[in-house]
This record gives structure tokens, sequence and C-alpha cells, in this order.
């Protein structure tokens, strides 16, 4: 694929570019952008007590050992969603977010299973989340969709049972996808919920390879058929899996403050971002949990770059990735792209 040959930009303008350029976001957990101060906002609403006395207490709390400890108080927060209205809010506060970051469409994950333990009905969540979306776009602009999550700790049946109850929504998403504790539960325990949900027209993505091994990417693609990998830095382990990648342009939504915060890298500087996009990948740049681990997509790609040295270039082909590898439609990815295009044509 042949791209814009980017003038060069100085160190001291390319922050400027990278808030400046249109993006989209395509990993990002909506439950996880749930901010300490609103958490705490919709608790009083709901007259629940918080475990922690006040905001600062709370945001002491995020410091993690790996994937397994954020869970534990990731859903701990969710606690506080019980309303319709809540999902709403806390969608909504995101998407002004990410407006504000230049993301013209963002694909946003979420799970029901935490919320119907919790005594929810989907729809409530769905809904709620939905309609958040479909007001950005009369609000900001931005385009947003909805890919349900299968937790993978829980069992392919208990997924099954997931998904039948969003069937009557399914106008409301996008795709599914699978989430949580990773290490045990390959892929492949999930074939068959995949099938279904590829059965009813649903896009498929998957966490695999963020503290998996490269064959979960391998059976990621090959038993659930996803057609994008979420995380998947550990392919550069396997060259083969890398050659699979690039020839077969399946992205990686990368997450690189995630990965610094759950100890995948020890710094950013030891990040693989910019060997992966040197190889081909269709690597994009994400937040994926932004509330909890110290920033929006706008600030992993600041952050990022100051610690790997990318460049310009390096920048539009990140984007110009963003939105080739999201599910809208040829015709939309063309006007985003142009968007873009001129972002970097005009930047001086």
């Amino acid at each position: 694929m042949t791209l814009l040959k980017v003038k060069p930009v100085s160190a001291e303008r390319l922050p400027e570019l990278l808030r400046r350029m249109p993006k989209a976001e395509l990993h990002m957990h909506i439950e996880g952008s749930l901010e300490p101060e609103l958490m705490f906002a919709l608790a009083q609403r709901n007259g629940l007590a918080m475990a922690y006395p006040d905001v600062a207490s709370l945001r002491c709390a995020y410091v993690f050992d790996d994937l397994q400890s954020f869970l534990d108080i990731y859903h701990a927060g969710t606690l506080v969603l019980r309303t319709e209205q809540d999902f709403y809010d806390m969608a909504r506060a995101y998407l002004v977010r990410a407006a504000a970051d230049k993301v013209l469409h963002a694909e946003i994950f979420f799970d029901t299973q935490t919320h119907t333990g919790h005594g929810l009905s989907s729809d409530l969540v769905i809904t709620g989340l939905h309609r958040a979306c479909v007001d950005a776009r009369a609000e900001f602009g931005m385009s947003a969709s909805l890919i349900l999550c299968f937790l993978r700790h829980l069992s392919e049946a208990e997924a099954f049972e997931c998904l039948e109850q969003a069937v009557p929504l399914l106008d409301k998403l996008v795709g599914v996808g699978l989430a949580s504790s990773e290490m045990g539960h390959p892929p492949e325990k999930f074939a068959r919920v995949f099938a279904r949900a590829r059965a009813l027209g649903l896009r498929l993505v998957a966490h695999a390879g963020e503290e998996g091994p490269p064959a979960y990417i391998w059976s990621a693609l090959d038993v659930l058929k996803v057609e994008r990998i979420d995380h998947g830095v550990q392919a550069i382990k396997d060259p083969a899996l890398m050659v699979r990648l690039a020839r077969d342009r399946i992205a990686l939504t990368v997450c690189p403050l995630s990965n610094l915060k759950l100890r995948v890298f020890p710094s950013l500087a030891q990040h693989n971002l910019g060997r992966l996009l040197d190889a081909g990948i269709v690597a994009t740049v994400n937040s994926d949990d932004p509330a909890y681990f110290g920033g929006y997509i706008n600030q992993n790609f600041s952050q990022t770059f100051a610690a790997l040295g990318l460049t310009a270039q390096h920048a539009y082909q990140l984007a110009h990735n963003s939105f080739e590898a999201s599910f809208i439609d040829d015709a939309q990815k063309r006007r985003y792209i142009d968007r873009l295009t001129a972002t970097f044509e005009t930047f001086d």
C-alpha cells in the first residue's frame, strides 16, 4: 500500500501534530474509562457506599502487578453502574474526551456479563451505551459503535447465554470480542460461540498475545476466525506469525500505556511498537482502560513517541492503520483518511 510521504516534523512540533491528527480508536473498554470522580458521583446518585473514602485514595490503588490485579479493582468499580443513564453518562464522558483528542471513529468494548452478574439486564446496558454513541454523531460529528466482549475466565456456555441475550439488540452492535484474564483461557475455548456470532453477521475480534503466547494469536485467527487481534504484542516472538500478520494485513490494536502499567514491558522505551511497524504490521495505538492506565489515546501517542523516538511518518502510518482496520464502510474510511492526509499536508 502506497502512503503519503510525510514531510519531517521537529521533535518540538511533533506533540502538536499528534494532538491534531484525526484517528480512530479500536481498543478501549468503556468500563475502563470510568474516572474516579464519575465513579463517586454515580455511587452517590445510586445510594451506594464506596470502599475508598475519596478520589485520591482510589487513585492510589491503581498500582497493578499484572492483568489479574487490575481486573480485581476494575470489576469492583463497575458496581456503581445501576441504571441506563449511568451507562449513558459513562460512555458520553469517554466520547467527549475522544472527540477532543480528534478521534473521528471509536469502536467501544463493553461486556454485559459483569453487569448481569450484578442483577442488571443486557438491554439496559446496551441501550444506555448505544444512546451515547448516537448522540456523539450529532454532537461531535464522530461515529462510534459497540463490540460486546465475552469474559474468557467464564465458560463458553455463559458466553452463549450472553450472546443470546443480545440477539434482540443486534442492530446496536457491530461485533463481538474476547476479554478478561488471558492466561489459562485460550481462544479455542470459545470456538462455537464465535461461530454463532459470525453466523449472526457480527464482526469478530479477540484479545490475544498480551500476556499469552503467540499460540493464542494463531488460534484466535484459525479457530475463532477473528479479523483483528487486540494487543498481539507477543507476536514478535514468532517470525512466521509476523510474516502472516503483515501479509494478510491483520491489525493489532496495541495499547502502550496499558502494556506499561501491567508490566508487559518494563518501560515504554522497550516497547515493540516501532519494530511492529518496521515489520509491516498494521499496528494501531489505543488506550485500553484509560482511567486506570494513566492516559487516553493522545497521551498514549505522545508518551510512546517520546520514549521510542518515532516520527511524523510513523504517526501517519498508525492513524491510517486505525481507519483501515476499522469496521466502518469503505466510503467513510476514505473520507476519514482524506481528513488525515489534509492535516499532515497543511501542518507546519
